[in-house]
C-alpha cells in the first residue's frame, strides 16, 4: 500500500463514546472509516462497504468479537483486530490462534493502533492485488482473444488500446451499438497499471438528478457513494450523451477536483480513477445542440477510440460467427452445426447493424434450433420478408427494423422503459424520441 492509497476501517463497538472516540482518531489520519455498534450487522455491512481491516470490540451484546470473528471466511474476508478493555493473556493468545490479526487493550496508545491496523491493511491489500493478478493472469491472454478477428481495422484497435493503456488519460470510446465499447474500457483498465483497482460501470443515461448526490457522494453515517467504490481503478461512463444536464456539471466537478464530500460530512473525500466514456452518438452535434457542456467533453476526450462497425471488417464475420457458435454449444452442450454455403451468404448478405452483439445474438439462436434438429442462419436471422414486404428505401428499411426491434423490447420488458433502453443499449432520452418519431403505441404494444 502506498502512502497516497486511504485505508479503510470497519469499527464494530456498543460503546457509543468509545466508538466515536475511534472515528475521531481514524479520520485525523485521513482513513475512511464507518461504525457500527453491534456485530451481527456486519456481515449485511460489508455487501457494500469493503474495509481493509475491522476492528472490532471483544465483548458486546449479542455476537462477540471472537464471535464475530468466526464467523468472517478466512479467505476473503479482511483482517480483524480486536479491541478490549478486559483483556489478559490468554484472550489474546486464543483470538490470534482464532486468526485475528492483533488484539489490542484498552485503553490504546494511538499511535501503535495505528501501526497495528496500517500493516493489517496492507497485508489484506497485498492478497487482494495477489488474487487480482492471478485471475487477471487466467483471463487474458493478450487482446487477440478480448477483441477477436484478423482484420486491419482490429489490429489497429488492439495496438491503439495497447499504446493508450499505460497512460492516465481520459479516453472516449465512440462506436456504433453492439460494437463492444465496454469491452474495450475494460481492456483498458486490465492492461494499464489501475488493473489491480476497482472497475465502476455507470450508465449515464439511468443517473437520476434528484438522487445523484446521494447515490454517487453518499450520506454522513449512512452509506457510502458509489463513486468511492472507483477508488483506484477505472471509472467508466457509458452513454455519457445521454447524462441528464443537471448531472453534467457535477460529474464535471468530481472529475476535475478528483474528490467528493458525502451529504452531512464536513470534509471531501479524495479519489484517484482514470475516466473512460462511451456513446454511440456524435459529440459535436451533442454540444451544438445543447445537450451536452463542452467543458465536460474537454475533460473526458483526451484520448478517442473509434471502434469498427462489423460492416466495416466483414471479413471477420466467419471467424466470430464459428466462435459465438462453439461458444454457446459448449453452454448448451451440443455440437456445433456445421456452416453451410447458404449459411455463409445469409452472413455475408446481412448489414449487421447490431453489429458483434447481433451476431452472438444469431449465433444463439442458430445453436438452440440445432438442439431440436433443424435451422439455419436466415431462420436464426430471422430474415423471412418476401420480395414484396421489402421496404422500397433504406430509410424506410430502417425504420421498420428500428420500429420492430422496439416494439419487441417494449413487450419483452412489459414497458419499462429503463430497462428497454438498457435493453437497445441506448440512452432514454434517444428511446423516447425514437419512439415518437417511429409513431408507436406503447399501451398497443402491451
Amino acid at each position: 500500500m502506498t502512502e497516497t492509497q486511504t485505508v479503510s476501517v470497519l469499527v464494530v463497538d456498543d460503546d457509543r463514546e468509545m466508538r466515536l472516540s475511534l472515528v475521531d482518531l481514524l479520520e485525523a489520519a485521513d482513513w475512511r472509516v464507518e461504525a457500527l455498534p453491534r456485530a451481527e450487522k456486519v456481515a449485511e455491512h460489508l455487501s457494500h462497504f469493503q474495509p481493509d481491516v475491522i476492528l472490532s470490540d471483544v465483548r458486546m451484546p449479542g455476537m462477540s468479537g471472537l464471535e464475530l470473528l468466526a464467523s468472517l471466511d478466512a479467505d476473503t474476508a479482511p483482517p480483524l483486530v480486536l479491541i478490549s478493555a478486559h483483556g489478559d493473556i490468554s484472550m489474546a493468545v486464543s483470538a490470534m490462534q482464532a486468526g485475528a490479526y492483533s488484539f489490542v487493550e484498552k485503553p490504546y496508545e494511538p499511535r501503535r493502533l495505528l501501526s497495528i491496523l496500517r500493516h493489517a491493511a496492507e497485508q489484506h491489500q497485498m492478497r487482494r492485488t495477489t488474487e487480482r493478478l492471478r485471475a487477471r493472469l487466467a483471463r487474458l491472454s493478450g487482446l487477440d482473444r478480448v477483441l477477436l478477428g484478423a482484420t486491419p481495422e482490429l489490429a489497429n484497435l488492439r495496438e491503439d488500446i495497447l499504446d493508450v493503456a499505460e497512460s492516465p488519460a481520459a479516453v472516449l470510446i465512440q462506436g456504433e451499438t453492439g460494437t463492444g465499447k465496454e469491452l474495450v474500457a475494460r481492456a483498458l483498465h486490465d492492461l494499464g497499471p489501475q488493473a489491480d483497482g476497482p472497475f465502476l460501470a455507470l450508465n449515464c443515461a439511468a443517473l437520476n438528478p434528484a438522487t445523484f448526490e446521494s447515490e454517487m457522494f453518499g450520506e454522513a453515517g449512512h452509506h457510502e457513494g458509489k463513486l468511492l467504490l472507483a477508488d483506484g481503478g477505472t471509472l467508466f461512463l457509458d452513454e455519457i450523451l445521454s447524462c441528464p444536464p443537471e448531472v453534467q456539471a457535477k460529474l464535471l466537478r468530481v472529475i476535475e477536483d478528483k474528490q467528493v464530500t458525502p451529504l452531512g460530512a464536513s470534509r471531501p473525500v479524495p479519489l484517484r480513477f482514470r475516466v473512460v466514456s462511451a456513446t454511440n452518438e456524435d459529440m459535436a452535434e451533442a454540444i451544438a445542440a445543447k445537450r451536452f457542456r463542452q467543458d465536460l467533453s474537454f475533460r473526458i476526450n483526451t484520448v478517442e477510440l473509434i471502434l469498427p462497425t462489423l460492416r466495416a471488417r466483414r471479413g471477420d464475420l466467419v471467424l466470430l460467427f464459428t466462435h459465438f457458435l462453439e461458444h454457446y454449444a459448449q453452454t448448451y452442450e451440443v455440437e456445433p452445426p456445421n456452416l453451410t454455403q447458404e449459411d455463409l451468404t445469409a452472413l455475408m448478405a446481412h448489414d449487421w447493424p447490431g453489429n458483434v452483439r447481433e451476431l452472438r445474438n444469431v449465433a444463439e439462436r442458430r445453436v438452440l434450433a440445432a438442439r431440436r434438429g433443424g435451422g439455419s442462419v436466415t431462420r436464426a436471422l430471422r430474415v423471412d420478408l418476401s420480395v414484396d414486404e421489402v421496404p422500397d428505401t433504406l430509410r424506410e428499411a430502417v425504420a421498420a427494423y428500428e420500429r420492430a426491434l422496439i416494439g419487441k423490447a417494449i413487450t419483452a420488458h412489459q414497458g419499462r422503459m429503463e430497462a428497454v433502453a438498457e435493453a437497445l443499449g441506448i440512452g432514454r432520452r434517444t428511446l423516447n424520441e425514437k419512439i415518437v418519431k417511429l409513431g408507436l403505441d406503447k399501451d398497443a404494444l402491451l
